[in-house]
């Protein structure tokens, strides 16, 4: 525990000046450039650029978060866990009370011309709470007592997202508790035992959907877009959406229709393009080309993040980039996923691509914590 109580004792390397992982700022900074590239295409023929322009200010205002993360010592989220937790759940509280009303959930709050949504910053918020809960419980890491109370700890943020609604969120923070856990040392035996209990939850709440005297544990909206997984592409039918997706990229091909020249995008077709379903205009305009040359972009930020993760000689600092990879890498999956027509729409964006200013502000400090972390490790070999 006393590494804990500094900057994980690499005094010797602090000295010797910062380390910054350049090669993560730049797969960072290829992935913001495609995400702008992106939203200025979609809105060319829909808002006049207003969303790019938008984008712009909020990773402008995303520098400040991200200075945060990048310059405050880490020990200090350590020592103030119990504050941060408190905060967490404040502010998830706050949005139920006073949260502004947009597309059926009360999700955001208010700030001026700014709109914040906690249950984004809640994910980072976690990742610092759970990690300094498993560290300060090294010694009985593999109890079941810990196990419980690690449980604990994230039911109730979930539990007060899941009340705003929003389910994709919600999955966000269990894959966090899942990917922290993991690496903190919880025995898989009692990882195992909670994706089997939460797989047969899940079981039951989508086959209460076709017996109309069950209980019904999601909303209507989300039981139409689990309805909507099989529907054809008529635009009276919920997988209208996914539907459109799946001709923009079938338009694209392989080379795509080429840049700013979409006709699905031209045309409006795919509600919330610069949102959720921001790929589909890679997908049409760049084609398989282009969307490979993407995932190759996403390949090497993990794989980057991955490194920061595996050179990390303190369990903390591990299981923080552990809950980082989990939830930037499960936005990712699912969002790609949802887009081609193969998991229902949850409503997760596409990290650093996906318009949305709280969106880009986790992820900005999601690579400020990391680069933060790996200055105080050892020197990546490759």
């Amino acid at each position: 525990m006393a590494s804990l109580t500094r900057e994980s004792g690499f005094g010797t390397e602090q000295r010797r000046g910062p380390k910054i992982d350049w090669l993560l700022v730049l797969a960072t900074c290829i992935l913001i450039l495609v995400g702008f590239m992106s939203l200025y295409s979609e809105g060319l023929t829909h808002d006049g650029g207003a969303n790019f322009r938008t984008q712009l200010r909020n990773t402008a205002i995303g520098l400040i978060p991200f200075s945060i993360f990048a310059f405050t010592p880490t020990r200090l989220w350590l020592r103030g866990a119990n504050l941060i937790y408190a905060i967490n759940i404040a502010t998830l509280l706050l949005v139920l009370v006073h949260g502004a009303h947009k597309k059926g959930a009360e999700r955001w709050i208010q700030m001026g011309p700014i709109q914040f949504q906690p249950s984004e910053m809640a994910k980072i918020l976690l990742v610092l709470t759970l990690a300094a809960f498993y560290a300060r419980r090294q010694d009985s890491i593999r109890s079941l007592s810990t196990f419980g109370l690690g449980i604990l700890h994230v039911i109730v943020p979930i539990f007060l997202v899941l009340l705003q609604p929003h389910l994709g969120a919600a999955m966000v923070l269990m894959v966090i508790w899942f990917g922290v856990s993991l690496v903190a040392g919880v025995p898989t035996k009692f990882l195992a035992m909670a994706a089997a209990t939460i797989v047969a939850l899940g079981g039951f709440m989508v086959m209460a959907i076709s017996i109309p005297s069950a209980p019904k544990f999601l909303h209507v909206y989300q039981i139409q877009r689990l309805l909507g997984m099989g529907s054809a592409s008529d635009p009276k039918k919920d997988g209208w959406q996914t539907s459109r997706a799946e001709i923009a990229f079938g338009v694209g091909g392989v080379s795509g229709t080429g840049y700013l020249k979409g006709e699905q995008k031209a045309g409006h077709f795919i509600p919330e393009q610069h949102d959720d379903f921001i790929f589909t205009v890679i997908g049409e305009e760049g084609g398989l080309i282009g969307c490979t040359l993407v995932l190759l972009a996403y390949a090497f930020f993990f794989y980057r993040l991955w490194l920061v993760m595996l050179f990390a000689s303190d369990p903390y600092y591990k299981s923080i980039i552990a809950g980082l990879f989990a939830a930037l890498g499960f936005h990712m999956f699912v969002n790609i996923a949802m887009v081609l027509h193969i998991l229902p729409v949850v409503g997760l964006w596409l990290p650093f691509l996906s318009y949305g200013g709280t969106a880009m502000w986790m992820c900005m400090s999601c690579v400020a914590l990391a680069l933060r972390i790996k200055s105080r490790e050892k020197p990546l070999l490759f």
